[in-house]
């Protein structure tokens, strides 16, 4: 039973965490730019862990019974989501984006973690996802729900590690400004499009 429910956090929670979003996307631009690519995968990795733990415990619950908690997490994340897609298009505009292997890393690494965490936490989808779904399901495991839990987590580390570093497989592509512009444009409509989505 226990390696059951250990395959079926697995399962679920790679389902969630595979569809194109904010961190991954996030996760995918610092992977191709081989810019701090171990503290983002980790910082990722401990986020979910976190929020796995809360919802495994029993408070997905209380999140749901909190509307207006959630409401305002969805208008902030909405705004933040915004505002990091209008800086996303306005770099594909512009065209200024490009991969060079052999620079030194342009942004502090306190930087990208504040990016990050900002998109993280500030996404009503992550606590909805983790906390609220993956904790309503690990109910049903009873004695083994840690045993989801551990499953969630284990896909959590194993997606976000192939996320990062497996970007670099691109990494040719993305040589071309060409492609950064495609991948900014996108990235800034896939942003766009998920504050849409929390507000209507």
């Amino acid at each position: 039973m226990l390696l059951e429910a250990v395959i079926e956090g697995y399962a679920v929670t790679l389902s969630l965490i595979a569809a194109i979003g904010a961190q991954n996307a996030f996760v995918l631009r610092q992977g191709l730019r081989r810019e701090h690519v171990l503290p983002v995968v980790l910082f990722c990795v401990a986020s979910d862990l976190v929020l796995i733990t809360i919802g495994v415990a029993g408070f997905g619950v209380l999140v749901e019974s909190a509307p207006r908690w959630v409401a305002v997490m969805r208008w902030l994340g909405a705004a933040f989501l915004f505002a990091y897609g209008a800086l996303r298009l306005l770099s594909a505009w512009r065209g200024d984006a490009h991969l060079n292997p052999d620079e030194e890393d342009t942004r502090p690494l306190g930087r990208v973690l504040t990016a990050l965490a900002a998109i993280t936490w500030l996404n009503p989808h992550v606590y909805l996802d983790t906390v609220v779904l993956l904790g309503a399901i690990s109910t049903k495991w009873g004695a083994a729900a840690p045993a989801f839990g551990m499953g969630a987590a284990l896909a959590s580390l194993s997606f976000f590690l192939a996320l990062g570093f497996g970007a670099r497989l691109l990494a040719p592509l993305f040589r071309r400004p060409a492609a950064w512009r495609v991948l900014d444009g996108l990235v800034g409509l896939v942003m766009w499009a998920i504050a849409w989505s929390l507000l209507f």
